[in-house]
């Protein structure tokens, strides 16, 4: 335990350490989050009817955010697989990063959640032998089950094995590696629930398919890895880790795959509503072709497909995905893509027509956005932090001391030996 507190407090002066830009992006962040905090402070005065969610439409914008973010943290499982089942060494390199944004989109994930409840402070009714989780009969048991299974679970992969680097020595694989095949399955059941939420419920039939499960899984396949790909480049132009040109080309090539079946989906089921052209068929044609004068969804939906179409084109094909301005270009048209269809694409018309054939067009107000972004800032400040702790220790600048308690810190061992050059070319000169 005495080496923890010792891991743990040298973590806390690596925190407190840094340039101005990271100073400068925590205090953004900061501010984001202070705007969430504030906008979520008059949603619980006032009540839920500060959004523009109503009886008609009982999920939002929180929780497409929350359902998108779920996507992009079972999206580890594409890294761990190649490094950990099949030994790939360029990605068992950046494996632990790919964990970091895991944790990060699960503390979203439940934030969103957190604030999409009219009244949280019951929260505590989910807590086992606290209150009543009605597991197993309940799917929303599952799902608390399984999200905060994998969080702890990749939290405490990662921490492991940045413990046993700030150590200097390897990881005890012999406890690590189960744990790192059981985050596989675990990956896959938080979407497959969360899917299962809403492929459950048959008085929703644009949810009502078995075929939202897989869906979910490929699209989160897309996005997630697309985003890791963008990051990366900014932590291989910002920091010491190498990682590998054909490590990010191996990942886009997996996007591409995860892509392909994720538009064979979609295509499968929008076949199955136009042909059969069923009064069910009322959700879908709101989204895509707008109904009774109702189309505040069509523009978004469409913007969506071709996104997700004209990434895909840029993944398959190997010059451009293997392009750097083509992969980025193809990465961010996947990640706004993916987002919409998955989030707004998805909720809404779910609800839009309603079981009584009523119309009530659902559009976020000031309030849900601010505190989307405040939300979303948290995630970042989560990862910018674990960043900021990860990335020295991997690198090797940051570990314990020669007397196995002071924590040695390398960009203080730079900058001495910087001054020592200056000093000794200041004596040589006449």
């Amino acid at each position: 335990m005495q080496k923890v507190w010792a891991f743990v407090r040298g973590c806390l002066l690596l925190l407190g350490k840094g340039s101005k830009l990271y100073y400068a992006w925590l205090s953004a962040l900061m501010v984001l989050i202070a705007i969430g905090v504030f906008a979520y402070a008059n949603q619980l005065y006032n009540g839920l009817i500060v959004t523009a969610m109503r009886d008609q439409v009982s999920w939002g914008f929180y929780i497409s955010n929350f359902t998108f973010t779920v996507g992009v943290a079972a999206a580890a499982i594409l890294l761990v697989i190649p490094a950990y089942v099949y030994h790939w060494k360029p990605i068992k390199e950046i494996a632990i990063l790919g964990e970091l944004v895991a944790v990060s989109a699960m503390v979203v994930c439940l934030l969103f959640v957190t604030v999409d409840i009219g009244r949280p402070d019951r929260f505590w009714h989910l807590i086992p032998k606290i209150g009543i989780l009605n597991f197993p009969q309940s799917l929303l048991a599952w799902d608390v089950v399984v999200l905060n299974t994998y969080l702890v679970l990749n939290f405490g992969i990662a921490s492991y094995m940045l413990y046993s680097y700030y150590y200097r020595r390897e990881p005890n694989m012999k406890y690590v590696f189960p744990l790192l095949m059981f985050s596989i399955p675990a990956a896959i059941s938080i979407h497959t629930v969360t899917a299962f939420l809403y492929n459950g419920l048959a008085a929703r039939p644009f949810w009502n398919a078995s075929i939202l499960a897989p869906r979910f899984l490929a699209s989160a396949f897309c996005s997630g890895p697309a985003g890791m790909i963008l990051m990366f480049q900014v932590v291989r132009k910002w920091t010491n880790i190498e990682i590998k040109d054909k490590a990010i080309f191996k990942i886009a090539e997996l996007i591409a795959y995860a892509m392909f079946i994720n538009l064979f989906l979609l295509g499968a089921e929008l076949f199955k509503e136009y042909y059969s052209d069923t009064v069910h068929l009322a959700p879908v044609k709101y989204l895509y072709q707008g109904l009774d004068g109702h189309s505040d969804l069509v523009s978004f939906i469409w913007t969506a497909t071709i996104f997700n179409l004209t990434a895909f084109f840029l993944f398959l094909i190997p010059q451009t995905r293997e392009n750097y301005v083509t992969l980025n270009i193809g990465c961010v048209l996947m990640f706004i893509g993916v987002y919409i269809e998955k989030g707004m694409g998805l909720v809404i018309p779910g609800f839009v027509p309603d079981v009584l054939g009523d119309f009530y067009e659902y559009s976020p107000t000031g309030t849900e956005i601010m505190v989307s972004i405040g939300i979303w800032a948290t995630g970042l400040l989560v990862f910018t932090l674990l960043m900021r702790i990860a990335v020295p220790i991997m690198n090797g600048d940051f570990h314990v001391g020669e007397d196995g308690v002071k924590p040695h810190i390398g960009d203080q061992l730079f900058l001495v030996r910087k001054r020592v050059a200056v000093e000794e070319e200041d004596l040589d000169s006449p």
